[in-house]
Order: structure tokens, then sequence, then C-alpha cells
């Protein structure tokens, strides 16, 4: 975490210019970028580039792993070997690849309805080209565009976003070196009511610090991450689609 002789704030601002609870530029969702995936979704986000794809409902393989009940998820996040410098860029699963492809499935479990489709199996497949820190937050936003996108029902829409501790000032969306060399990181993710899907946290933070971090990552997920969400499946889709959905 913190290292000696870095300096991540200056004269108020964080070192990319942000103020404390600014979120990265650009920050944009995009809905049906593979020609060959029931559903799919690109996010953009700072430096951050993150695609994902859907494929499903469909025949569960191998078949002892079906379930009567309901569908399962499999869920791959995956870093292209261009998007870091770091190990973790390397190419293959690795122990950072699958712990994210089980958080973000845990997540994902939790909304989808998966009573819908008993005895199938839905793949999500995550590739981060590009890697500037708080991809699994990014990383999960984007499977939920391309599940919207695929058209598998949920019982609500949820986004994440990670708030976290630099040089004793708390900030919101950590970049890779406030990630790196800061005092703690904590990616979360709600539904838009509020419930937290995912909550991790690496680092010492107080009580107070704690719930700052709550309050200013739901704050900032009901009205950035969604409405950006929202867009994104308007620019798609017909409006009144988006009202049925009650995005």
């Amino acid at each position: 975490m913190k290292k000696e002789g870095i300096e991540l704030i200056k004269d108020g601002k964080r070192i990319d210019g942000r103020d404390f609870e600014d979120i990265r530029k650009p920050f944009r969702i995009k809905l049906g970028v593979l020609k060959n995936a029931n559903g799919s979704a690109y996010v953009e986000w700072g430096k951050n580039k993150i695609v994902a794809g859907v494929f499903g409902p469909k025949e569960v393989l191998p078949r002892h792993l079906e379930n009567p009940h309901k569908a399962i998820i499999k869920c791959q996040y995956s870093m292209s070997t261009f998007s870091s410098l770091e190990e973790h860029g390397r190419a293959g699963p690795n122990r950072r690849s699958i712990e994210l492809s089980k958080v973000i499935r845990e997540a994902l479990e939790n909304i989808v309805l998966l009573e819908h489709y008993p005895r199938t199996m839905i793949e999500v497949f995550i590739t981060v080209l590009q890697a500037e820190g708080g991809t699994r937050v990014a990383s999960f936003t984007a499977a939920v565009a391309a599940l919207i996108d695929a058209g598998i029902p949920m019982r609500t829409i949820a986004g994440g976003i990670a708030v976290g501790k630099v040089d004793g000032q708390m900030v919101v969306d950590l970049g890779k070196e406030e990630d790196n060399y800061g005092e703690a990181d904590v990616p979360m993710v709600f539904t838009k009511e509020g419930d937290i899907l995912l909550l991790q946290m690496d680092g010492m933070l107080t009580k107070e610090e704690v719930e700052f971090a709550l309050t200013k990552g739901y704050e900032k997920v009901k009205n950035v991450i969604l409405p950006e969400l929202r867009r994104a499946v308007e620019e798609k889709y017909a409006g009144e689609i988006v009202k049925k959905l009650e995005l």
C-alpha cells in the first residue's frame, strides 16, 4: 500500500487533477459490441477499457453441473496480455483472475432470475483490454450491461465503484497509483435500491471512514453509474423498453 516518496495529493488535488469525489473520465457504456454474443457491452472508465460478452441460456456442460431448479452462471474474468505491465497481465488464469471471476459471479447470482431457466447455464466472459485500477467494479458493471443486452431478466440493476484513502484523505474512484500506494481501497457493488452485492477492503479504515465509503459509493452508483447504464440502453433500444425494464 503506502510507499515512501509517492505524493498522491498535491495542492488539494489528486495526481490526475481530480477533486476527491470525482470519478475518472471518460466514463461511458455501449451495448451490442460483439456480433456473435447473445449480449455484450463495452465500458470505458478513465483508461480502463473492458468488454463483456454473454452466451446463453444454453445447455450445461459438463451435464452433471446442471441444476433442475435454476440456471447456473459461469463467469470468466481475464486481462489481455497487453492490458498491463504488471504480472497479472500475463496470459492464462492466475490467482487474481480466479478470485475476481468468483466474486463477480456471486454478485450476479443475486440479481439474475436464474429460476426462469432451469437446467441451463449463462456464460459471462469479461476481458480487460486496458487496465488502470478498479477493474473489478468496472467489469461487474460491464457484465450487467451485457446481461441486459442479452435479454436476461434480473430482479434489479446494479453497478460498482471503489472508494479509498489516499494520503490520509478519503477519495472516490481510485486510479492505479492510488490503488497501489494509498492506505485503503474499498471496491463495492450496489443495487439501485442500495443493497450491497459486493464489498471488499484492502487496508485499514475507521468506522467513520467505512460509513463515508459506503455512503459515497452508493451515491455515485445511483447518480452516475446507473444513469449512464440507462443512457446506454436507451441508445440501443426504444425508451418504452427502458421503462418496461424499470431501469
